[in-house]
C-alpha cells in the first residue's frame, strides 16, 4: 500500500505540469464537491512585468475561464470564487472602478458558453451594495443560469465572512424577536441554513495562490474542517494543471473531522 502511494506520488511530481497524466492521477470517485479559491496576486503580478495592476485582474479572468471550465469538465458540484471582499473597497478608486467594469464585461461576454455548458452561477456577499451595473449584470446572470444543472459558481462579491456572520446574527434576531424561534432551537443547522451558501456543502478544499498563508476573511464558518492548499504560483498563472494539482494533492489526505485515523 505505502509503495503504491510512492509510485503515484512520484510519477505524479515528476508531471506536475502535465494535465493529462494529471488527470490519469486523480481518483474520479473522491473528487471535492466543493472547491473554494482566493484568487490572489493579480496586482503584484502586473506590477513585476511593470504594468498596471489593472492588467493582472484582465489575465487574471483568462485563469478563472479555464479553472471554471475544468471543474465543469471533472463534474465538480460547486466552485466559489473570492472576486471582492468588503475590504477591497479600500484599494484605490480607479482600481475599484476597472475591477466592477470587469465583473460586468465578464459576466456579458461569458453568459453564453457558461449557459451553454449548464453553469449555474449564483453570487454570494453584500449584492445589493454594488454598482448598479454590476446588480443587473449579476441578476441576469443568475436568472438566465438559474435551471442549469452542472456546476454551481458561486461569485464571492462584495463578501466578508464577518459582514455574512453579521447579516447570520440579524436574521435569527429578528425571528426571534417576532416569535418564529426561541433562543433554544438556535443551532448550528440554523446558523448554516441562514448563511449566504445556505443548501450547499461546505468547501472540501480551500486553494490559494500567490505564496499568502491566510483566508483573509473568506467563508469563516464554512472553512472549519475544509483542507488548505498553497501555492506560490500568482493567480494570472494559475493554470489547469495546478487545479488538478491542488485535487490530487487532497486526495491524498486524511480528513478525520477532529475524529481519531479508521483502521
Amino acid at each position: 500500500m505505502i509503495k503504491k502511494f510512492l509510485d503515484r506520488w512520484l510519477k505524479a511530481g515528476k508531471d506536475k505540469n502535465n494535465p493529462d497524466q494529471l488527470l490519469k492521477e486523480l481518483d474520479h470517485e473522491r473528487l471535492p464537491h466543493h472547491i473554494a479559491i482566493i484568487m490572489d496576486g493579480n496586482g503584484r503580478w502586473a506590477q513585476r512585468r511593470g504594468m498596471p495592476r489593472v492588467y493582472g485582474h484582465r489575465e487574471g479572468v483568462e485563469s478563472l475561464r479555464e479553472i471554471v471550465k475544468t471543474c465543469n469538465e471533472l463534474k465538480i458540484p460547486v466552485l466559489t470564487v473570492y472576486a471582492f471582499s468588503t475590504e477591497n473597497w479600500k484599494r484605490p478608486k480607479d482600481e475599484v472602478d476597472a475591477l466592477m467594469n470587469l465583473l460586468v464585461e465578464y459576466v456579458y461576454k461569458e453568459i453564453d458558453d457558461l449557459d451553454q455548458n449548464k453553469v449555474q452561477i449564483r453570487a454570494i456577499g453584500r449584492i445589493h451594495k454594488l454598482p448598479e451595473a454590476c446588480r443587473r449584470a449579476v441578476s441576469y446572470a443568475r436568472e438566465r443560469t438559474a435551471d442549469n444543472d452542472g456546476l454551481i459558481f458561486n461569485l464571492a462579491l462584495n463578501y466578508g465572512g464577518r459582514s455574512e456572520l453579521v447579516d447570520v446574527v440579524r436574521a435569527i434576531a429578528k425571528k426571534v424577536a417576532d416569535g418564529e424561534i426561541t433562543t433554544e432551537e438556535i443551532d448550528e443547522q440554523l446558523l448554516s441554513a441562514h448563511l449566504y451558501t445556505a443548501g450547499l456543502p461546505d468547501p472540501d478544499l480551500l486553494i490559494r495562490p500567490s505564496g499568502d498563508f491566510r483566508i483573509s476573511n473568506f467563508l469563516l464558518w464554512q472553512l472549519a474542517y475544509t483542507e488548505f492548499w498553497h501555492s506560490n504560483v500568482m493567480w494570472p498563472d494559475f493554470s489547469k494543471a495546478d487545479l488538478l494539482q491542488a485535487i490530487y494533492d487532497y486526495q491524498n489526505r486524511e480528513r478525520r473531522f477532529g475524529g481519531l485515523k479508521t483502521k
